[in-house]
């Protein structure tokens, strides 16, 4: 179980300086989340995601998802706020919060000189995995995902499919307790991001918390068991897919997902919705 309470992540900026002298500044649109010398990324942020279920981390490009992904992952760290991992806290013993994540970024990279098998191996050893159990969830991975053509092929001669394919197994190595997707499937084919897809519901399945951000919204239907939607930095929306819906005026999800983004402006109240 994943408890997000009050997180927020703020960055320190310099102010733009502007060094040709007779030349006219450019006109800059001001976002409300810079204040002074800093931005506020992700503001109070609380949310809860119980085991053996899937959340959507929905929200346009530059709503702060990454950030808020990034600090659930302990690479960077919260301003306030802190995320329970069952009750383990982040901000009291992130080695801790490690050994209980799995995080697939939108960014993450291969050793390109190395087979998937090597880098599989590389990480289980940086886990403490016993040799005999790592080389058994390597093969179950394997399998799981179909790399057992191109597992003794070099990373960097691999497709952007089977790259995707080694970094979830990367992610799932260790067995992890809770799971963030970060855009899994984007960039791939119908057939390797029905493999994906078909993974997420496995880890549900295990009883795994999973944290699934996509801009799909059929994923979000076959997939999500709820919902959460960061707009400019805050949540604005928190609830089922159903209640998704209803709160953007019914139909599909996409115009649901629009017409919350567009209804909820600058510094617009979070809307939570609990009934099914």
């Amino acid at each position: 179980m994943l408890e997000v309470v009050g997180l927020s992540k703020s960055f320190r900026m310099a102010e733009p300086k502007w060094r040709w002298p007779g030349r006219k500044p450019v006109e800059v649109v001001r976002d409300w989340r810079r204040d002074g010398a800093w931005f506020h990324a992700v503001r109070d942020v609380s949310f809860t995601a119980p085991s053996g279920a899937v959340l959507g981390l929905l929200g346009p490009n530059g709503a702060g998802k990454t950030t808020l992904m990034r600090v659930l992952a302990t690479a960077l760290v919260p301003t306030r706020g802190t995320a329970l991992f069952d009750g383990v806290d982040l901000t009291q013993d992130p080695t801790a919060v490690r050994r209980k994540l799995g995080f697939l970024s939108g960014d993450t990279g291969l050793y390109e000189r190395l087979t998937p098998r090597e880098v599989l191996r590389y990480f289980g050893r940086l886990y403490g995995m016993e040799a005999k159990h790592l080389e058994e969830r390597i093969m179950m991975l394997s399998a799981t995902l179909g790399m057992g053509g191109f597992m003794e092929r070099r990373c960097g001669a691999l497709s952007t499919g089977m790259k995707q394919r080694v970094s979830i197994a990367r992610a799932l190595l260790h067995d992890p307790e809770v799971v963030v997707f970060d855009e899994p499937t984007t960039g791939l084919d119908v057939a390797a991001a029905e493999t994906i897809l078909t993974l997420v519901e496995q880890c549900r399945r295990e009883g795994k918390t999973v944290i699934l951000s996509t801009h799909h919204m059929h994923e979000v239907e076959r997939l999500c068991d709820a919902v959460v939607l960061i707009h400019e930095g805050t949540r604005r929306f928190s609830g089922t897919v159903e209640a998704m819906r209803e709160a953007g005026g019914g139909g599909a999800l996409d115009r649901a997902f629009l017409a919350l983004v567009s209804t909820t402006g600058a510094k617009g109240a979070a809307t939570e919705v609990t009934r099914g």
